[in-house]
């Protein structure tokens, strides 16, 4: 560690500071926890685009982007690199690295008068190399820059660069500054969001958990701690160390029919229920369905209640033994040890739901081991206070069946799970356009008075 803090140093390291405090969770081998302070600026998700050697470079608009094409273009190699960097301050540790509020030297100097607005910050994850090879974790980090290249969602992060030394490499990516949703929701009144602020963050993260699932992803370490609030209110999934990818034969999107009159529903699989309602020829269905006075008007309308193709993009094949994740979010498959795929994201989804609307996750334990032995073993329940809605209660239900075969969206993936009676209303296709429930306040890079220890500016803590 003081190797890597005079090598920061070195890297022109400003006299920013900031007076962190870590809120923790007990995660199993392999999982993250990260400190995040206030001090902090968000990048728009935006296209990709695509930067070529040449000395000369046209703007887009994006400052992020055209901050990294500036830099690329005047770099004898092309790249950027390390030496391109300006710390600002550390925003947090995590297994495999630290992450650094950064900006690129030489980008914003020329507009002084609007520094906040105008320069590039960004979110630069810092891993030594050598550090990973000792604890094995090198996989991980190559994972993750693997995955974070083929990301393009306004939900998931952008990778604008990937630097590397000798001894150093790093991932430079977007910068959030509303914090992460555990401490957002432990400054809620009674540390708990409403159900419609759930509702909103839990679409969100449903999309972009079908968009990872669509690319051959499963995620496998879902928690308020990994969700970001960027500038605008909405969400970002972060923190893609723990995640699986597959590769291209174990994806299975697919086109299916869902026959049944219940779009929510999978079609059954129950035997006896043999005739769906498109070739009943039981007793009961001799008789006129419905009125013969208005007979093509009433038909035309029960034909466009059934549900017609729906879209599964889950890597329902891919299998793991891998035992990653939080100790609180751990999927019962993983607990026992049985392999696990997809599933785990949509049981994940269930606890990071309940977990905003009651304040806890609802198999928490004594110790690791009794919480373990509580999510195998222990049904779930509801608490009286708050008082929350069926259609919520009945999701959150559906996701934590312990049998992952019959969870909601194991077979039918997001498609199910979106078309439950929680989420009627929502405009999935629009989801960009919803008023978020918060919105982070203005950004302000301040100076920390190192020895005063109660100074009322200290920025507040983010995971």
């Amino acid at each position: 560690m003081d190797d890597l803090t005079d090598d920061l140093q070195s890297m022109s390291f400003n006299s920013t500071t900031t007076a962190t405090a870590e809120i923790n969770r007990s995660t199993s081998s392999g999982s993250e926890t990260t400190t995040w302070t206030a001090s902090s600026l968000s990048c728009s998700t935006s296209a990709r685009t695509t930067t070529t050697n040449n000395k000369r470079y046209t703007p887009t608009g994006d400052p992020y982007w055209d901050g990294i094409r500036r830099i690329r273009s005047e770099s004898v190699n092309g790249k950027v690199s390390l030496n391109d960097l300006k710390f600002i301050q550390r925003l947090g540790s995590g297994d495999i690295g630290n992450v650094y509020l950064v900006e690129l030297k030489g980008v914003s100097d020329d507009n002084n008068n609007n520094k906040i607005n105008g320069c590039c910050y960004y979110a630069a994850k810092l891993m030594d190399k050598k550090e990973l090879v000792s604890r094995n974790k090198e996989g991980r980090a190559k994972m993750e820059m693997e995955i974070l290249e083929m990301l393009d969602h306004p939900f998931l992060p952008t990778l604008y660069s990937y630097l590397e030394s000798t001894e150093r490499s790093c991932l430079l990516t977007e910068f959030c500054p509303g914090g992460d949703l555990h401490v957002l929701r432990q400054r809620q009144p009674f540390k708990r969001f409403d159900e419609l602020a759930v509702r909103f963050y839990a679409s969100e993260i449903t999309v972009a958990m079908e968009y990872v699932h669509m690319m051959g992803i499963v995620y496998r370490d879902l928690k308020p701690e990994n969700v970001l609030v960027r500038v605008d209110g909405h969400i970002m999934l972060t923190d893609f160390d723990l995640s699986l990818k597959c590769d291209n034969s174990t994806t299975n999107p697919q086109i299916v029919t869902n026959q049944t009159s219940s779009p929510n529903l999978p079609p059954s699989t129950d035997p006896s229920n043999k005739f769906t309602s498109s070739s009943c020829i039981l007793p009961h269905c001799i008789g006129p369905a419905v009125s013969c006075f208005r007979p093509r008007l009433r038909r035309k309308k029960k034909q466009t209640n059934r549900g017609g193709p729906e879209f599964v993009s889950e890597p329902v094949d891919v299998r793991s033994m891998s035992f990653v994740g939080t100790h609180e979010y751990l999927a019962p498959e993983i607990v026992s040890g049985e392999g696990h795929g997809s599933a785990v994201d949509w049981w994940t989804l269930g606890i990071f739901m309940y977990e905003l609307l009651y304040g806890y996750t609802p198999f928490k334990g004594t110790d690791n081991d009794s919480t373990m032995a509580n999510i195998v073993a222990r049904a779930l329940e509801f608490p009286k206070e708050p008082s929350v809605s069926a259609p919520v209660k009945d999701l959150i239900t559906q996701l934590l069946v312990k049998d992952p075969v019959r969870r909601l969206g194991s077979t039918m993936g997001a498609t199910a799970v979106k078309h439950h009676p929680f989420f009627q209303g929502v405009n999935w296709a629009l989801l960009r356009c919803t008023s978020p429930p918060h919105i982070p306040p203005p950004f302000v890079i301040r100076e920390i008075d190192e020895s005063d220890d109660s100074c009322p500016d200290t920025p507040v803590d983010y995971y």
